[in-house]
């Protein structure tokens, strides 16, 4: 069993402009590939997870997601970050798009989505780490054992001044952004296995 980061796209990897309806609007912050790279080399698989409702509510088609996604992976390569998979939600329970309106057990805060790619690769949950700019990203890993990020980046700062007051229990850390929350969990991540 490995240990994984599972990391939010919007607002984590790349800016935060709402829904990326197009892929002129995808750009990766500055930090997002030394950080990924760092945490590869230090032999943590790196997984994307993350909510694309824009499906369900016909903002886009699904093949925008999977080229934005080929676009993210395609670049971060090319500085020498490795995603070693991604895992995406496209529905939501009030969407128009009848395929994708639905409850599912893949939307964040439901652990679906780790809980699969756990499945997929024999990760071990409780040894991870999920890093996201809002509170459902924490609250999904808290869900299954995992340790949680939150990234002032993106919605982070909003949610962290104005929203920590709700929230049921804290993350294990906040970061400025994803340089610094890789810094924290190389720092905090499980002896490996003799």
């Amino acid at each position: 069993m490995k240990s994984a980061v599972f990391l939010d796209r919007d607002g984590t990897i790349s800016e935060e402009v709402g829904y990326v309806n197009h892929v002129d609007r995808f750009k990766i912050y500055p930090w997002s590939a030394e950080a990924i790279r760092r945490l590869n080399e230090a032999g943590l698989r790196v997984f994307v997870v993350t909510n694309q409702s824009g499906v369900a509510r016909g903002y886009f088609p699904e093949e925008l997601v999977r080229q934005v996604n080929g676009l993210m992976v395609q670049a971060l390569a090319q500085r020498g970050a490795r995603i070693d998979g991604i895992y995406y939600c496209p529905h939501h329970p009030d969407g128009r798009e009848g395929a994708f309106r639905r409850v599912c057990d893949c939307r964040k805060p439901s652990p679906g989505l780790l809980e699969r790619a756990a499945r997929d690769h024999a990760l071990d949950l409780a040894a991870s780490f999920v890093v996201g700019d809002r509170y459902l990203d924490i609250e999904t890993g808290f869900r299954v054992g995992t340790r949680g990020v939150l990234v002032l980046s993106g919605y982070g700062k909003g949610e962290y001044l104005y929203q920590r007051a709700t929230w049921p229990r804290p993350p294990d850390h906040v970061a400025e952004d994803l340089a610094e929350a890789a810094e924290w969990i190389l720092a905090n991540q499980p002896a490996p296995e003799r």
